[in-house]
């Protein structure tokens, strides 16, 4: 009769434990290996930013403008990748690998940290708890003087959103971690010291390299912050329910790749540490789970967004569910 092998009993099997061993961290080299999508998303984008500003800008700077404006969009967003935990389990790698700020104006850090926030789903929408909300507190809003109630009324149309949402926002960002950094936030400091040498890189780079003139590159820019702005419209939305606060947009085109998916919004945030590559997937399989989870808060397509709200507010600005320093 045969004896059966043990591998954790017998000394002369040493070497079949180590086998498995071997075999074991094959496999977790392997799974992240499967992340070469995102490696190589991020060797398309540095390529084609640098050809650009390089080569493109002395052939077209109209064309050049753009597709600075869309790399450096879809570095924003690899970026957001890269602090979800992708394409490595190294928080120092992932940070390192985004490093150069192509969109110049959010440090990082910070947006690793006020990103992190707001997904506490419980806070979503939240004036204060959400550091990405675009709504107010009711009382902070009607003691608004009748200029700003107008730009933030124009900013809640997706034209205008477009338009004056990077500046409002940028403003308003700033103006907050100004604050917390007088108040002694080392955190937060650190994150904008950081920074520094991250703009550097790309400011030395287009002094150097580029052929393209600084105000072109400073449109594209601000063009990028405003293709983010497209996702970020209407991605939440006032609601009882903390997972019915988040938008499904079925977009299967150019825009879900500049956006890596995270059109599919809810599904990101119920599973944010699913690669981008993968969402589509899970919300194949559950679709219906889905969508009875976010009650429904669907578009078709940033077309179906665009002819809906284009020149129509989404929402009001003071949050309609605010009552007495709560988000009900």
């Amino acid at each position: 009769m045969t004896e059966r092998r043990d591998c954790t009993k017998r000394p002369v099997d040493r070497v079949c434990f180590s086998a498995q061993k071997w075999w074991s961290q094959w496999v977790r080299i392997h799974s992240r290996l499967a992340e070469w999508p995102t490696v190589a998303l991020l060797i398309v984008t540095y390529g084609l930013w640098a050809v650009a500003t390089v080569w493109i800008a002395q052939v077209s700077l109209g064309l050049a403008v753009a597709i600075c404006a869309v790399t450096a969009a879809q570095h924003a967003s690899l970026s957001h990748e890269a602090l979800h935990g992708h394409p490595s389990r190294s928080v120092v790698l992932n940070a390192a690998l985004v490093f150069p700020a192509l969109t110049v104006v959010v440090p990082y850090v910070r947006f690793r940290d006020t990103h992190l926030a707001h997904h506490r789903d419980e806070s979503l929408t939240d004036p204060y708890d959400d550091p990405e909300t675009n709504y107010l507190d009711p009382a902070v809003w009607h003691a608004l003087p009748k200029w700003r109630k107008t730009l933030f009324r124009i900013n809640n149309t997706l034209a205008g959103r477009l338009l004056l949402g990077p500046i409002l926002g940028q403003i308003a960002f700033t103006r907050t971690d100004w604050r917390l950094v007088r108040a002694g936030d080392r955190r937060v400091l650190t994150g904008w010291l950081l920074h520094f040498p991250a703009v550097a890189v790309v400011v030395l780079w287009m002094g150097t390299l580029a052929n393209m003139p600084i105000w072109a590159w400073l449109l594209s820019v601000y063009l990028s912050l405003s293709l983010l702005k497209l996702r970020t419209f209407l991605e939440h939305r006032a609601h009882d329910s903390p997972l019915a606060r988040t938008a499904i947009v079925e977009d299967r085109g150019l825009f879900a790749l500049l956006f890596l998916n995270n059109n599919l919004h809810v599904v990101h945030h119920m599973h944010p540490g699913v690669p981008w590559y993968a969402l589509p997937r899970h919300f194949r399989e559950s679709r219906a789970e889905f969508l009875s989870a976010n009650a429904g808060y669907r578009y078709s397509t940033y077309g179906e967004v665009a002819r809906t709200y284009l020149f129509r507010a989404k929402d009001p600005v003071p949050h309609p569910l605010y009552r007495d320093g709560q988000d009900q």
